[in-house]
């Protein structure tokens, strides 16, 4: 008999490996997907919609399961969600037309949900002020992204492409097995119908703060979902690396992007949501400045009209990685901070909340790599991607400087330390 004070480790435990496999799963297409790219001789831009479509069936069942995981719990939710991903991932192997690959696609991709359902599963066995760190290790499933990165380039290498969904599939299988063994139900975590009705749940949908956490989330854990899904085929081209190369240089922004997540939960706890979220806003904004800037190479003018001086300016692969590798420590500490935010100020609903939260940087994951594809089919400049980022964190910045600033200036106001006109 397991002990009670044990049994919020032995969830978050179970909980976290679960999601870590869900998420390595949810990420199958960023590495499956460059040998399906060059045998069905897709388009940039076909190829960012075959792998952001489970991204996009992950994101939009996350509001349903955040409410099902409030009403029926967490453990029971998360199991069946498991279960039902397992012939569809078998299934993928027997694809032979694009079509085909993105009809399944769309079914692998409910495992992408599960974040919606362990969060709040999680959380609610904490107390408040340690739910950031809770949540922050349950998140560091993420690394899922890093984990597929280092499995599935082997598994194509000596038996195909063809050969990883039958991997995967009995991983999955096995996981939801020994999940639903280490796992354990409290009553008293199911929100009551009688309580919270299915239309108040949604209404948080209308909340002001809850739109605000979706636009940080969206960039976040948007920009890692479609980072981790391009990166490897980024590498491929721009570099020549070859596929196993390539996925593991990547999986060295995916892996700290999903680790770190903790110690994103940790200092958030400790110093808020508002200065970690904001300094790590700043942080992506200066990275992907620079890594938008593309390969160049110049003639310039000099006093001898025959003997022009050339330059070339680029960054080269070292360089680029190490700079990804910033960006993914930024995004995880980003991503655990907004779910801070989420669990100070919704503990009623952080199923509802999370599940909305949740669809909004999961909708950013699909819309990226689609948009990433047609800018280099458009321009030709394959570091347009990084320009599209660098756009959307600017104009997160300014969001939340003046949000914020707005809250700040009525919370005076009620105080009476500032006159209202």
């Amino acid at each position: 008999m397991v002990k009670q004070n044990y049994k919020p480790y032995i969830v978050l435990s179970s909980s976290t490996v679960s999601f870590t496999v869900c998420f390595m799963i949810w990420m199958m297409f960023a590495v499956i997907g460059v040998p399906l790219k060059n045998q069905l001789g897709l388009t940039e831009t076909q190829f960012g919609i075959l792998t952001a479509l489970p991204v996009l069936s992950g994101s939009l069942i996350r509001i349903p399961l955040g409410i099902w995981t409030d009403r029926f719990g967490g453990r029971i939710v998360f199991f069946i969600l498991m279960m039902s991903c397992v012939i569809p991932i078998f299934l993928l192997q027997y694809a032979t037309a694009y079509w085909q690959l993105l009809v399944i696609g769309l079914f692998v991709g409910l495992a992408g949900g599960s974040f919606s359902v362990g969060t709040p599963y999680v959380a609610r066995w904490f107390t408040k002020d340690r739910q950031g760190l809770a949540m922050g290790i349950f998140g560091a499933g993420n690394a899922g992204a890093a984990v597929n990165k280092l499995i599935a380039p082997t598994i194509v290498a000596v038996w195909g492409w063809q050969m990883v969904p039958n991997v995967y599939a009995i991983v999955m299988l096995v996981t939801a097995i020994l999940f639903f063994v280490f796992s354990y139900s409290k009553p008293e975590h199911i929100v009551s119908s009688t309580t919270v009705t299915l239309r108040q749940q949604l209404a948080m949908m209308k909340d002001p703060a809850v739109l605000r956490y979706c636009q940080y989330y969206s960039v976040v854990f948007g920009g890692y979902v479609g980072l981790s899904l391009w990166m490897v085929h980024y590498y491929v081209d721009e570099y020549g690396f070859t596929l196993t190369t390539a996925a593991f240089l990547a999986a060295c922004f995916s892996l700290p992007g999903g680790v770190l997540r903790a110690f994103g939960g940790w200092l958030s706890d400790k110093y808020g949501a508002y200065k970690i979220t904001w300094a790590v806003m700043w942080v992506c904004l200066v990275v992907f400045f620079i890594l938008s800037y593309p390969q160049t190479k110049m003639l310039i003018g000099t006093v001898n009209p025959d003997e022009p001086l050339s330059m070339t300016i680029g960054i080269n692969a070292f360089w680029f990685t190490v700079l990804l590798f910033f960006a993914g420590i930024a995004m995880a500490i980003g991503k655990a901070s907004v779910f801070k935010f989420i669990s100070d100020e919704f503990s009623d609903n952080i199923g509802t909340v999370s599940g909305v939260v949740g669809l909004a940087g999961g909708l950013g994951g699909f819309l990226l790599p689609i948009m990433f594809g047609a800018l280099v089919d458009i321009t030709g400049i394959r570091s347009s991607s990084f320009m599209l980022l660098f756009g959307t964190v600017a104009v997160s910045l300014i969001w939340m400087h003046f949000s914020f600033k707005s809250m700040q200036i009525k919370n005076l106001q009620k105080s009476g330390k500032l006159a209202s006109n």
